[in-house]
Formats: C-alpha cells, structure tokens, sequence
C-alpha cells in the first residue's frame, strides 16, 4: 500500500481544465450563446485563453454597478498575433477597422509585438477572428499555456539579414502553433488557418504528443512559453527574459546561426521567494536549418518536465533553475539526435529602440515612431489612430511593431520620404521629436481598468511619473539621456519591469515597489530598492539619485550601472539571488 506521504502530488486544476475541455473546445460557443450575461464559464475563461481571449471587465465601473446591483460590465480582450511585429498596410487597416467596434476605440501594440483589442461583447468575438484569418493574422496561441508570439529585432542595423532571421521567427512561430482542430471549427467555420509561412501538414510527429496535438498532447504545456529572436547589437525583444531565445550571428553579411538561450522570464509574486525573475542561459549555437527542430525539442522538454503542480512554479525558467543548464543541453541534443556547437562570441549595446529616420536594406528607409504606452487612439488634440489609417492607405512598405510598444514605418522609398514626413506632422505622430529620453525610453502594462490581475494603476500611471521626473533631469541636465523606466502594476511582469533601470511594480492602489540597478544592454535584473512607496516618495526617492548621477557619474556610465557602483543597491547576479542582498531604509 502507497501511504498518503508517498502518493503523487495532487495536479493544479488547471491541468484537468484542459483534459477536459477536449483539445480546447470546452464550452465556449454555449457560452457565448447565452445573453443573460456578458460572461463565459470559469473554466472555459482558462481555454479561451487558448484562442488568445480573455474575458476582462471595467473595474472603473464595478462599485457603480455592483451598488445597482447590476452584473460586471464584462467584454473581452482579443490579443493578434504578429511573428516578429511585421504587419501590412491591409492587416493594418483591417485591425483599425475592427478597433472601431471595440468599446474603447483603440489599438494597443503589446510588449510583445502584437496587437490587442479591448472591450469586445463576446457576441462580436467570431468576426474579429474571422476577419484577422482573412489577412493571415491569427489569435490562435496568442495566450495560454503553448508558445506564444515569436518577437524579432524589427528594425536591425543588419537589415541585409533581417530577412533570413524573420523568416526563421515566423517558421518557428507557424510550426509551434496547436494543431487541434477546434479553432478552425468554432471560429473559422472549417476553413484553414491563414499565416504568414505555410504548415506542413504534417509535423511533430516524433515528439511524443498524441495523434491530435503531437507536440502538445492534450494538457499542452503547464504554463505560457515566450521565444525570442535578436539580431546584435541591439536587444530591443529583451531576449534574456524568454523562455527560449536566439541570438542571430552574422558574419560577412550572412547569418550562420544562432546563440539558443533557455530559461528566461519575468513573473514573480509578492510575499513568495520561490518565485523570480530570471535571465537565460546562453546554452549552445545552432545553425539557421536546425532553429525549429531546437525550439520543437526545448518545448517537449518543458511539456515533459515542467511543474504541473505549483502553477507558480510552472514556467521554463523554473524547469532550468532546477535540472542546470547542462543537463538541459544534453536532453536537447539527446532528442535532436546530434550535437550543437558551444555558443559563439556576441555584443548587446542596448535594448531600447530607434526613433527617427533610418536608412536600411536597398535604399529603403525606416522611421521609428514613439507611441506611449503602446495605445493609439484619436485624442484631443492627437489623432493617431486616423493619422496611422491615412498612411496605412498610401504606405507601400510595411509597419512594425516593438517590443518596447513602439511602432516603425518600415521599407519606405527614399521619394516617399517627405510624404510620410509630412503625414507624421500633421496626425501628431513625431512625439519622439521632443520627448524626453527617459520618456521615450518607459514601458508599462495596461493594468486598470480592464486587466483582473492588476493591483495598482500602470499605463495611466506612469506617463505623469516621468513628467514630474522630468523637472528634476531638466534640472540635472540629464533630459535628454536614455534612462529605462518600467511599470507594471502587478508583479507578473508583462512589461518587464525587472529589466527597467527603474522600476515599479503595483503593491496596492497608489503604492508601488521600487526597484533600481538594472542593465542597460537587459543582461542584468534590478535589486528592490524601497517597498510599497506613494508617488511622492518615488520622486524624494529618485531626485537625489538623479541629481547625484548626473555630478558624479563616470564617462559613458549607465544610470542602472551607477546605482549598483555607488551602492544605492547590490546587483543581482542571478535570478535566484534576486530577493537576496536587499537593504531597504
């Protein structure tokens, strides 16, 4: 007889959700049928996540409504993939049109070089989805536990290569996508899904999945999975804060392969050490033709050993923490079927964007947009989102998104210059003309009022922050030096705030934990600093430091570094030191 001591440990719930709700159809459709209320089931909240839905609702509105005793406002939030952030002038044009049947008339450019659309009624959801497929974009894979949309450098200096390098995101993208009938089924009346690099029909055959989801099987991966690809010198996917990342290396122009890093990721929760932020691990170098057969046998790798009983402890970055990165290499190489090289030299100067123009590839041109908070939208005195239409309608190249939310008119003729030019000006497109460094160098999550995790304000939050830090860097001369600043207002991380040589993570409503010391190039994690602060004790906290980096700092010294010099925090060497070594006032 087994004793209850030894008997295995009870599953988290989540896992008998997916069993259940057979390779992801559930009973979503039924709920969506039903109008007594704007909602859907509880668990098939957790598989609608799947097709890149979240049911959210307006907590603007909550205690108005509650006290009517009337349900939650509910909508929901559609997350649009887009491998490597490229986009069409069409797909542009079909997303702005559908953001006009959205209850807050917006599209968002997500950390992750996607779009979303807030405050679908989830009567409207099967023809946001249809209409996406139509121009080969998909919400399938875009949330749940599977990978999700693959990020790519969107405007390298090497541009000559970016091509060979997208081709391999969106190859990885495509080949990692379920294959479970039941998308296709539900929203796309059995017609196929549309991307942007074709799927074999068959694939993963090898990988110990079932005849359905070979690769996933059908409790798919115990937590969400995030790769990235980079192309030096610039960082601008955060490459070390995936799961899997590569590294393109180049060299005479071509690229001859890639860095595969494992086990990175941001998320983390108050109160529990056991949980952290953790940078990846440069592991092997793989040639171009072998990047999705590594990404195939890293996600089996995780499917097979990750945790599926604390949830919290579900991600890959976890799994490596616990097994090393040794035996990571050998199990991958053992599943391969042959050996990888040892990783090969690489340099990471920065992982902010480019604002302006750009010269790049065949006499084309890029501009870099800044676009705060990642939302465009019609304001007052702003209109983006008609300003983004009109050139969507005459562009002849393409657009891409960020991962730091911002935006790129990508492969303009030098003739068509002065015309963007001019269109840019005239829809208040050119921020990036007069913001401020530290502005134009922030990230923050969405947070209230439609996000159900969030625990303080973030997007409406953070841009007043950097306006009052912004008297104190004129004050210090420093208004015009790149200084990251992130924000999420709570501690799972979407908008990397680990990374941010300041940053701030949501403790409660109007308090925020304070962290400093991060590293420009995104290779080192923060250090807390200070705990559940008030926005003016971020400021009293931030203007002396400032002020003091501005006299005292060496030549060429990053904020993030003069932190750790002068001691203000310790660096955070490793993930697993991340919560050590803090000394708060």
């Amino acid at each position: 007889m087994i004793s209850d001591s030894q008997s295995a440990p009870q599953l988290h719930k989540n896992e008998g959700i997916k069993v259940r709700s057979h390779y992801l159809r559930g009973t979503i459709l039924e709920g969506i049928a039903d109008t007594s209320t704007g909602a859907i089931a509880a668990d098939d909240q957790q598989v609608s996540k799947f097709h890149g839905l979240y049911q959210q609702d307006d907590r603007d509105v909550r205690a108005n409504r509650r006290k009517h005793k009337l349900d939650k406002a509910y909508s929901f939030l559609a997350r649009i993939c887009l491998p490597g952030g490229v986009c069409t002038p069409e797909q542009w044009m079909v997303m702005d049109d559908l953001a006009n049947y959205c209850a807050f008339n917006t599209l968002k450019l997500t950390t992750r070089q996607a779009f979303q659309l807030h405050g679908i009624l989830k009567g409207n959801l099967k023809e946001v989805i249809q209409s996406c497929n139509e121009v080969a974009m998909t919400t399938l894979a875009a949330c749940g536990d599977v990978n999700r949309n693959v990020m790519c450098n969107p405007n390298p200096i090497a541009s000559e290569v970016h091509a060979a390098v997208q081709k391999v995101t969106e190859e990885i993208d495509a080949h990692l996508k379920p294959q479970t009938p039941v998308f296709s089924e539900m929203w796309l009346d059995g017609k196929p899904i549309k991307l942007t690099v074709p799927q074999a029909a068959e694939r993963s055959k090898d990988c110990g999945g079932d005849e359905v989801e070979p690769l996933y099987g059908p409790t798919y991966l115990p937590r969400k999975f995030k790769i990235a690809v980079a192309i030096p010198p610039y960082n601008d996917v955060d490459i070390f804060a995936n799961c899997l990342g590569f590294i393109a290396l180049v060299e005479a122009g071509q690229l001859v392969g890639f860095n595969v890093t494992v086990g990175g990721g941001m998320g983390m929760t108050h109160g529990n050490e056991k949980t952290f932020p953790r940078l990846a691990d440069v592991l092997a170098f793989c040639t171009p033709d072998q990047a999705v057969a590594v990404a195939e046998k890293i996600v089996t790798i995780q499917r097979d050993h990750g945790n599926r009983v604390e949830r919290s402890n579900a991600r890959f970055k976890y799994t490596v923490e616990r097994l090393g990165k040794d035996w990571i290499r050998q199990e991958l190489e053992k599943r391969l079927g042959y050996q990888l090289e040892d990783p090969r030299d690489y340099k990471f100067i920065s992982n902010g964007d480019r604002y302006g123009w750009s010269e790049g590839f065949e006499g084309k041109w890029h501009l870099g947009l800044f676009i705060e908070g990642g939302r465009i939208a019609d304001l007052e005195d702003k209109p983006l989102k008609t300003g983004m239409l009109e050139i969507a309608k005459v562009h002849t190249g393409d657009f891409r998104l960020t991962g730091n939310q911002n935006l790129i008119i990508a492969n303009v003729a030098a003739e068509d210059k002065a015309r963007i030019d001019a269109m840019v000006a005239q829809y208040k497109l050119d921020g990036y003309k007069t913001a401020s460094g530290m502005r134009r160098s922030q990230i923050a999550c969405v947070a209230l009022p439609t996000c159900g995790l969030a625990l303080a304000e973030s997007e409406r939050y953070l841009p007043g922050l950097v306006s009052d830090l912004e008297v104190i860097l004129e004050e210090a001369g420093l208004l015009h030096d790149e200084i990251i600043i992130r924000s999420t207002g709570c501690p799972n991380g979407c908008g990397r705030p680990y990374l941010g040589e300041i940053g701030l993570v949501g403790k409660v409503p109007g308090k925020y934990n304070l962290y400093l010391g991060a590293g420009f190039e995104g290779e080192r994690l923060n250090k807390l600093y200070r705990t559940s602060i008030t926005h003016d004790q971020i400021i009293n906290e931030l203007k002396p430091i400032l002020l003091s980096y501005a006299k005292e700092r060496e030549e060429g010294e990053r904020f993030g570094d003069f932190t750790v010099r002068q001691g203000y925090v310790q660096a955070t060497t490793a993930g697993n030191n991340f919560h050590a070594n803090v000394v708060e006032a």
